[in-house]
């Protein structure tokens, strides 16, 4: 199910080619960096992935698929709302030999829910921030997690609101409709615990809270 919402329409206009081409460069050169490598150490420290199976929603250009498959994940599922980035993804795992163990889905993970099968981890690396409906997409997305839940998201702080506020108008003046949020920390963690899911470790960032939780 490709995107119809705005939000999405702008993910695909802002995530585009281009963007997909100069992050894999850069990737490829430094590996994983930032937040990313350090929800990979903390997923890492909750055990072997070897054998498992991971759910990467809004990958980007799949550093956590790329890094998680080179340390035996058993299967993959991504989902992401840019067709330029699951394009760099697949072509990536091809070159790296384990594109036969993805399946790869364009389209609003709230929207595709319904025919995703529950895995064992599931990782959203600073996507959280990236959705105007934040309980839809936690909710929808900690109901598949068998084992691990691995999320990015922004600390809710005066400046990284007032950061936000300052992308979103530049985002305006630009014409698209993509919006960024600072969704509420403690509601993001209500709704993780209502389905089961309570914090193992977490580390922070000035901006960012990294967290991995299970269940």
């Amino acid at each position: 199910m490709p995107c119809c919402c705005g939000q999405c329409a702008g993910i695909e206009a802002v995530f585009g080619e281009r963007v997909a081409r100069w992050e894999l460069a850069r990737y490829r050169r430094r590996g994983a960096r930032g937040t990313t490598k350090l929800l990979l150490e903390l997923l890492r420290a909750a055990g072997s992935p070897a054998g498992r199976t991971l759910l990467d929603i809004g990958g980007g250009i799949g550093a956590i698929q790329h890094e998680l498959a080179a340390a035996g994940i058993a299967a993959i599922t991504s989902v992401d709302a840019s067709p330029a980035y699951l394009a760099v993804q697949r072509a990536e795992a091809e070159r790296r030999g384990y594109a036969a163990q993805v399946r790869y889905l364009h389209g609003d993970f709230t929207a595709l829910a319904p025919e995703v099968e529950p895995h064992d981890i599931v990782t959203l690396d600073r996507v959280i921030c990236c959705y105007h409906d934040m309980p839809a997409l936690v909710g929808a997305s900690a109901a598949r997690t068998r084992q691990l839940y691995g999320a990015v998201y922004p600390r809710r702080t005066w400046w990284t609101v007032a950061g936000v506020a300052l992308i979103n108008l530049a985002l305006r003046l630009r014409g698209t409709p993509f919006r960024t949020f600072v969704h509420p920390p403690a509601e993001i963690e209500r709704i993780l615990a209502a389905a089961g899911l309570r914090p193992r470790a977490a580390r922070r960032t000035v901006i960012w809270h990294v967290a991995v939780y299970t269940r």
